[in-house]
């Protein structure tokens, strides 16, 4: 220990004998060597460029549309904002003390050809007085590796909040909001 420590030290000590101007570059190039290293200690030589993240909003008008008894539930959305259009699935569906829970899978795109896949948790709280009727609360995890076009690699999560009326079998509809953001 004693000996890098000693070794450190000779690395930082400057030569009086050379010109100011190679002490100080040689100081530079200590300071940028250790910081090299600090910014590096536990990352792999194939780490990528730090993510950037975007914003991701809009509204969005479901319809829903029964297959049958074991069937999955279709969702197709039209879309405003950050995305233009949606599909989806219930997979599953459980009762709960206030409304349902639901599993579901969502399909995202874009104008610009981009696109991914969520697996979510939809939060279905019934409205009082109004039989049929829910708020509704998604979490959108974007799947790994389910991105393409000008969205490839990206993940994150994101949220929606809205209503929906499920009265009509024929006719399940309604009304989110959703935000968030986006990381590539």
């Amino acid at each position: 220990m004693k000996q890098r420590t000693r070794t450190q030290m000779k690395l930082l000590r400057l030569n009086p004998s050379y010109p100011k101007e190679y002490n100080m570059i040689r100081l530079s190039l200590v300071a940028l060597a250790l910081a090299s290293g600090i910014s590096l200690s536990g990352t792999s030589s194939a780490s990528a460029a730090p993510a950037v993240c975007s914003p991701i909003g809009g509204v969005g008008i479901p319809n829903f549309f029964a297959e049958g008894e074991g069937n999955p539930i279709i969702i197709s959305a039209a879309l405003t904002g950050s995305v233009q259009n949606a599909a989806g699935k219930i997979t599953a569906q459980r009762e709960t003390a206030t409304g349902l829970e639901m599993d579901m899978e969502h399909y995202f795109g874009r104008d610009d050809g981009g696109a991914f896949q969520t697996k979510d948790i939809g939060i279905l709280t019934a409205v009082p007085g109004k039989p049929g009727r829910f708020m509704i609360e998604i979490t959108y995890d974007i799947q790994d590796g389910t991105s393409r076009g000008t969205l490839k690699g990206a993940n994150g999560s994101f949220n929606s909040y809205g209503l929906v009326d499920l009265r009509d079998p024929n006719n399940m509809q309604g009304l989110v909001r959703y935000s968030g953001k986006v990381c590539q």
